[in-house]
């Protein structure tokens, strides 16, 4: 079964890069007519540090995200799909989480494997690489978080100025139906996160969109 899909994903990309070919075709024509794409970055990237508010959770814990993410196209090869996939990426995450019934706080760092990006939003996933003492069993798991980047100005007094809001893919918020209570949650797949649901209180974050590039050619 998982070589008939991995089989399926390489025809698919295979599909995809003779797209690639004939919209690398349509751009050359519309340069020679004189009428040049728009421009735009040409990767990816979600940046910055910002705490945030649980809207259904009233407590004094202290929540972070710190994302340093930007994409990496094809870079990272899968068995039936040598070039890799347009949502390849790289950078970190940390994670921080203060508990003020423990008086701890508690932090995790990630490396991010995957990221895609719309104007003002990204999902992006990281795989746990490592926990502090008294933390969550998270290492080696991959997590997915969303960002909104409302931008700096017109913020909201009850949101530290700030529109920004983050989501992520635990907490209530990627269960099984009918599963275990060992095992209650799904597995996070890459670019896999739900809405950003949590309004940010400090700080904030800045996404850099790019659409995902056609495959490589030759």
């Amino acid at each position: 079964m998982r070589s008939s899909s991995y089989r399926k994903m390489a025809a698919t990309w295979a599909a995809l890069a003779v797209l690639g070919t004939v919209a690398t075709a349509s751009v050359a024509s519309a340069d020679d007519s004189g009428k040049r794409p728009q421009s735009g970055p040409a990767y990816a990237k979600v940046t910055g540090s910002a705490e945030f508010a649980l809207p259904y959770v009233k407590d004094d814990d202290i929540r972070s995200f710190t994302f340093d993410a930007s994409a990496a196209p094809y870079s990272r090869p899968l068995p039936g799909i040598p070039t890799g996939l347009p949502t390849d990426a790289r950078g970190t995450v940390r994670i921080s989480h203060y508990s003020a019934q423990r008086h701890v706080t508690y932090t995790s760092e990630g490396r991010v494997d995957c990221l895609v990006t719309g104007p003002h939003t990204a999902t992006l996933t990281a795989v746990i690489t490592k926990v502090s003492p008294g933390g969550p069993p998270w290492v080696g798991k991959r997590m997915g978080f969303s960002v909104y980047d409302g931008g700096k100005e017109g913020g909201g007094k009850d949101h530290g100025g700030s529109r920004d809001r983050v989501g992520f893919s635990w907490n209530g918020v990627n269960l099984l139906p009918g599963g275990t209570a060992a095992a209650p949650e799904a597995e996070v797949g890459t670019c896999m996160a739900p809405a950003p649901y949590a309004p940010v209180t400090k700080g904030g974050y800045t996404v850099q969109h790019a659409d995902l590039l056609p495959p490589p050619q030759g």
